[in-house]
This record gives structure tokens, C-alpha cells and sequence, in this order.
């Protein structure tokens, strides 16, 4: 109770302070409220960027492994000259590593043709993405579909001119209707429709099956070079459940180096890429904007933080003989100290809160205007309170040491 009341007259006194010395106090919250509406905006711009871009690197799958010519990361010294001598994925590679693997739960071969338009009638669509797969597509990706279904293994096996395609695409060819059993024009070859997608949208990475027309590897080798380059070919390998992945990329790897007949110290001729490998770059990434952010709020709030002090200590001076007659009358000096303590961590609390529905209004404004979700964290929240209250009581602990110390009967003598 006793404490409940000292927060309350600490309030009231924090309120009345503001009110009587407006611009004085604003002015000192000034860098209060920007510090926390900077750290705070940082975080949850890069929280939302972050789990939009780990969304996307979630359709690779979280246990898959992509055999390939070129490594998705590199350093300051990437060797790209070596890169380009390496020979491409083969089908020979899927079909020996198919062969061989005891820890794939399954592999598939697939090519990329890019930009195609797809026609049905009048209707078209441009920049469609045609993927020609192998059979084991669908357990090496992650997607859904919101109508039909996805090829049989005889379908596959045999080269049937059957394609899934996306939703984007079904939209534009057949737009008020279900383009499951539809004949569509790819490649100069006719195809039915057996499936369609679900709708994902726009993604950070550009992975989205929505302009996507996926058809089977066997039908499409009737068409294009499968092994060519221009298509880059690649063999995902999805290990069996409860096995690491850094076990499946250690049997991938001497496989891929026995299939190839590498000889001992020769160099890799293939890249063994995994969606691990994207997450730990963007760690580092966000991590240095993390630090920015935090260093340009954290001197924001060190700014305002020395204006709450200095207003702290006009307040004390206004107030000494207040603080006289409150000792006279038995006031210990904890109770002085936290009465004024408090007082400067409300005051930064003002600050801190303002900042906050700052960003929050931030938010709304930007999924607004530019059709993108950014989210508040309820982690973001309470580091700006914490942040809020731990600059209150640095910059309020010397005032408030100060207005306990002082003696009451030369106290109630100032004027």
C-alpha cells in the first residue's frame, strides 16, 4: 500500500511537471521517444524481414540438400573461374545417387525454362516458369495445392503430358473458373491440367509456384536438352526423418566424389547446398543491422536520458522546501529517493510509450500504402519499456540520491 501511494504521488508530481513546464519537458522526452521509436523500428523491421525471407527459405525444405554446379554463398575470395569449369548436374548423378543413398528419403532432377508465355485460347500469361521434374518433386519441396492433385509415379515414369501449374496462372487462363483438365500450350507441346497450386504471393527471394507450369522430366526430355546448362539442372536430396542433415551432406558428399571418380586430393566438382546455409547468412546480416539500430538508439536515449536528469534536478531545487517539511513530518530518505525516482522513470515511461505508438502507427501506415505486414513484437514491446525504465532510473538515481540527503531544517529555510 505504502508503495502503491508513493507511485501515485510520483505520478501526480511527473504530471504536474509536465504540465507546468511544457515545452521544457517535451523537449527532454524528445530523445527519449526517438532513441525507443529507433531501436524498436529497427527490431521489428527486421524481425518481419527476417521471418518473410525464412519463409521463403523454408520452401527449400529444412532437410534438403541441392547438388549442384554453383554454391549459393561465398566469400571475399569466391573462385567463380574454377566454378564455371565444373560440370553441371547429370541425370547420371540422380540416377547412382537414387541408386546408392541410405540416408535420402527421396531425390529428384530438375531443370528451370524461364520466361515462357502460356497460352489457352485468347487468354495468355506472360513470364511463366516451367520446371520439368522428376517424380519425387513433391517430397523435396514444400508446397500445397488448392485443386487437383500432383503427377502418379507412372505418369512420371512415362513422360504423360500432364503439368501443375499456379495459381497466377490459372487465374489469368481460366479466370472465373478450374483449369483442372484444360489443355494449355507449353513448349509447342499440349498438356492437361491435373493440378493447381495454392496461392502464395510475392516472397523476399522470388520463390513462388504462382507463374509456375511444373511437368514431368521424362516428358520434357521429348523437348529440351535436360542436361543442358542454360537450364541449370540440379539434384535435391531430401534425407529420411530424424537423421541430421550435416550426416546426409557428409554421404552426399562422398558419393558425388566416388560417382564423379575424383581422386584423392583432387578438388569437389559440385556444390552441396542446404537452406541452413541462407539462414546463417541472413543471422549475420541482421545481426549488423541490430547493432546499428541499437547504437543510434541507445545514443538517442542517452541524450534524452541527461534531459530527464537535468529536469530532475530543477525539480528537486523547486522543491526542496517541500521535500523539507515532508522530513519533518517523518519522511525517511528511501521514501524522498523513490519519490523522485519514480518521478524521472515515468516521465521516461511517457517518452517510451510515445515512441511505441509511434512505431505502431508506423506500421499500419506501411502495411497501408505499401501491402506489406510488419509486425510489433510483443519482445520489441517490452525492450522498449525496459529500455524506458532503465534510462529513468540512471538518469533519475543522482537527483533523487541528492533530494534524500538533504538536511529538512535547512531544506524548509529555502526559498
Amino acid at each position: 500500500m505504502i508503495f502503491l501511494k508513493l507511485f501515485r504521488e510520483s505520478f501526480l508530481f511527473a504530471f504536474d511537471a509536465l504540465r507546468q513546464n511544457r515545452l521544457r519537458t517535451m523537449l527532454s522526452l524528445l530523445g527519449v521517444t526517438i532513441g525507443i521509436f529507433t531501436i524498436i523500428a529497427v527490431f521489428s523491421a527486421v524481425d518481419t524481414l527476417r521471418d518473410n525471407l525464412q519463409t521463403s527459405v523454408d520452401k527449400l525444405g529444412s532437410n534438403s540438400v541441392y547438388v549442384e554446379k554453383w554454391p549459393w554463398v561465398g566469400d571475399n575470395n569466391f573462385p567463380w573461374w574454377k566454378y564455371m569449369q565444373r560440370p553441371d548436374s547429370k541425370i547420371r548423378d540422380y540416377v547412382e545417387l537414387e541408386r546408392r543413398s541410405q540416408t535420402a528419403e527421396a531425390i529428384s532432377y530438375e531443370v528451370s525454362i524461364a520466361n515462357r508465355t502460356i497460352k489457352y485460347n485468347s487468354n495468355s500469361i506472360e513470364g511463366a516458369q516451367i520446371y520439368a521434374t522428376s517424380h519425387d518433386h513433391d517430397k523435396t519441396w514444400n508446397f500445397d495445392l488448392q485443386d487437383g492433385r500432383y503427377f502418379t509415379e507412372m505418369e512420371s515414369r512415362t513422360g504423360t503430358p500432364v503439368a501443375v501449374v499456379g495459381a497466377d496462372i490459372s487465374d489469368n487462363l481460366f479466370p472465373g473458373g478450374n483449369g483442372v483438365g484444360k489443355k494449355i500450350k507449353v513448349m509447342g507441346k499440349y498438356v492437361t491440367i491435373i493440378g493447381v497450386f495454392a496461392k502464395e504471393g510475392d516472397d523476399m527471394l522470388g520463390i513462388s509456384s504462382d507463374k509456375q507450369v511444373l511437368i514431368p522430366l521424362n516428358f520434357a526430355r521429348n523437348i529440351i536438352d535436360v542436361q543442358s546448362s542454360r537450364y541449370n539442372p540440379s539434384v535435391v536430396v531430401k534425407g529420411k526423418a530424424g537423421i541430421p542433415v550435416e550426416e546426409v551432406v557428409g554421404e552426399l558428399h562422398g558419393l558425388m566424389r566416388s560417382i564423379r571418380s575424383l581422386k584423392p586430393g583432387q578438388d569437389d566438382n559440385f556444390s552441396l547446398n542446404e537452406s541452413t546455409m541462407l539462414t546463417a547468412q541472413l543471422d549475420i546480416v541482421f545481426a549488423i543491422i541490430n547493432k546499428a539500430g541499437l547504437f543510434i538508439g541507445i545514443f538517442s536515449i542517452l541524450v534524452g536520458g541527461f534531459g530527464i536528469a537535468n529536469i530532475m534536478f530543477v525539480s528537486v531545487k523547486e522543491r526542496t522546501n517541500i521535500i523539507g517539511i515532508q522530513k519533518s513530518l517523518g519522511a525517511k530518505n528511501y521514501f524522498i529517493l523513490l519519490q523522485f525516482l519514480i518521478e524521472a522513470i515515468v516521465l521516461c515511461l511517457m517518452g517510451g510509450i510515445i515512441g511505441l505508438l509511434m512505431v505502431y502507427g508506423g506500421t499500419l501506415l506501411v502495411t497501408a500504402l505499401a501491402d506489406i505486414t510488419i509486425k510489433l513484437y510483443l519482445k520489441n514491446i517490452i525492450i522498449g519499456i525496459g529500455a524506458s525504465v532503465g534510462i529513468g532510473t540512471i538518469s533519475g538515481i543522482v537527483p533523487a540520491w541528492f533530494a534524500s540527503k538533504l538536511d529538512p531544517v535547512e531544506a524548509i529555510r529555502t526559498n
